[in-house]
């Protein structure tokens, strides 16, 4: 209902900026609204959290006739494209100013402005919450770190190299372990007492994920105590819980090492004045008294100081969450010290993956497919080309190979970041395709290896990859899943004809979700891989 009564609000809002759509909104040095703009295309390069917001930007695009397309990537992919110069793309919207100036090298982004600032926070189920004596007084990272060398305390997170909700949490973590310093440097990184305790707080971490948006919805399936994620995604999380009669979250503000994200919303200059106009128009509907209220009924704040009185019943403080709670964030280090940071979460600091790739090598799979296939598992098993991406492997690392077709055919496995990872790509290159394709069989042979480590130890994950209609039966997995009696996310690459409910069935089951590979098969292995 709540969605429903925004949603009418919405439209009288817009109303009240003027039925005659962008025209009557005021530009930035502009004299003259400008033309119709109807018609116009922004493509928007932006962060997946922004999906909270797509009943905002789809009524505006009915008052205005100018299309959004949002295309929703990580912060670190969202950097990369902008250093790449970002030609496919209008605007670009990362969840932090952090990734504009690490990747706008090119210089092409203007016009940016912050549409809204959310915080960083932990959501803890209200009864460990209570347990753990966090209720109604201010929690420290230190604090944090206690709950979680005692086992009392596990969360689910995004990763650090591909999520900003992820790097800007685990910044926070290094600035409050490093008791507050003025900035981060690369000299105090390389502290062994820093590294000890770090290491000790990621060990917390019991799921990952690439993406904010969907963390929230991981957690939502159920069996998870806490998740560090924004404020508005655990209020959106709450309101869900809520509605399902379950317990909410209660929101952790780690004092010490509160980090923000602030939303900015910039073009993408190009030289079309029509675009141009079309951005300015979007960007001055969202800043907006109207809008900025709506934006604010979604769990975002549009300022440092609090939220207004009206908004208040959706920041509520029996969830923990402090309206007007004044937001003074840590201090981000560099862009060459925050790449440093990176690489040490990636190689060192974050809990060891445990990763089982299932490969199909099929018949079907015959050509252009397996040189995708080979190509990808070089982006991730050769360590020059994964450091590229942040997703090399650290020393304590685990990965598995089971190329299969009909049946599972062998099982290869390389432990660490050295040699032995690297002559596992020589396995992916010199296996060829021919016969069936079971995903069944291989992905409960994926299961079966992973039984004989200490899950705990890792981020265990199986990947999937196949191109075909499965044979098999989803009742053997189904039984060795259950046998298995662990959280181990099946994540499952489409290639081909590959039958998308098979997958989407498997997703489900075990807590995961399904890749597009169809149109870049490289860097859908790219994506999966930063969920483990």
């Amino acid at each position: 209902m709540r969605r429903l009564v925004c949603a009418a609000l919405l439209l009288v809002f817009l109303t009240a900026c003027g039925a005659a759509g962008p025209e009557a909104i005021p530009h930035a040095d502009q004299e003259e609204p400008p033309a119709d703009l109807s018609g116009v295309t922004l493509r928007i390069l932006s962060g997946s959290e922004n999906q909270e917001l797509e009943e905002i930007l789809d009524a505006f695009s009915q008052e205005s006739g100018i299309r959004i397309e949002m295309t929703y990537q990580g912060s670190l992919d969202i950097m990369r494209i902008l250093q790449s110069g970002a030609a496919d793309y209008d605007a670009v919207w990362p969840a932090s100013s952090l990734w504009l100036t690490t990747g706008d090298t090119q210089y092409r982004v203007k016009h940016a402005e912050s549409i809204s600032v959310t915080p960083v926070v932990f959501g803890i189920r209200q009864s460990l919450a209570e347990d753990l004596g966090f209720v109604g007084r201010e929690v420290s990272v230190s604090d944090l770190l206690t709950a979680i060398r005692s086992g009392r305390l596990k969360f689910c997170m995004t990763s650090a190299t591909q999520s900003n909700s992820g790097c800007s949490a685990y910044i926070g973590f290094l600035y409050a372990l490093l008791g507050s310093p003025d900035v981060i440097t690369s000299e105090v990184l390389q502290d062994p007492s820093l590294a000890a305790q770090i290491t000790s707080l990621l060990s917390g971490v019991d799921r990952s994920s690439g993406s904010s948006d969907w963390l929230k919805d991981l957690f939502l399936t159920g069996g998870y105590d806490a998740m560090v994620n924004y404020e508005c995604l655990i209020i959106s999380a709450n309101q869900e819980l809520e509605a399902r009669g379950e317990e909410p979250l209660y929101v952790v503000y780690p004092y010490d090492g509160l980090s923000l994200a602030d939303s900015p919303l910039g073009y993408l200059d190009s030289g079309d004045s029509r675009k141009e106009a079309a951005f300015l128009a979007l960007q001055a509907y969202l800043l907006s008294d109207e809008v900025q209220n709506a934006i604010q009924r979604t769990g975002r704040r549009t300022g440092y100081d609090g939220v207004s009185p009206e908004n208040e019943d959706v920041f509520r403080t029996d969830w923990g969450v402090q309206p007007q709670r004044v937001l003074s964030p840590i201090r981000m280090p560099s862009a060459d010290v925050l790449m440093e940071c990176l690489d040490l979460y990636q190689t060192e600091f974050r809990k060891p993956s445990l990763t089982v790739y299932c490969l199909d090598y099929s018949g079907s799979m015959l050509g252009a497919g397996r040189d995708q296939m080979v190509e990808a598992m070089r982006q991730i098993l050769i360590q020059e080309q994964a450091a590229q991406n942040l997703l090399q492997a650290s020393e304590n690392e685990v990965n598995v190979l089971i190329p299969f077709s009909g049946i599972p055919r062998d099982v290869f496995t390389a432990s660490g970041n050295g040699a032995e990872l690297e002559g596992l790509y020589d396995r992916v290159e010199a296996e060829e395709v021919s016969g069936g394709t079971d995903i069944y069989a291989a992905a409960a042979e994926g299961l079966r290896q992973l039984a004989a480590y200490d899950l705990t130890r890792y981020t265990p994950a199986v990947i999937l990859m196949t191109d075909g209609v499965s044979d098999g039966s989803p009742d053997d997995f189904r039984q060795v899943y259950e046998d298995l009696d662990a959280d181990v996310p099946v994540f499952s690459i489409m290639f081909g004809s590959a039958d998308p409910t098979q997958l989407e069935s498997l997703a489900e089951l075990t807590h995961a979700r399904v890749f597009d590979g169809r149109e870049d098969l490289i860097g859908a292995f790219r994506s999966v891989k930063g969920y483990n």
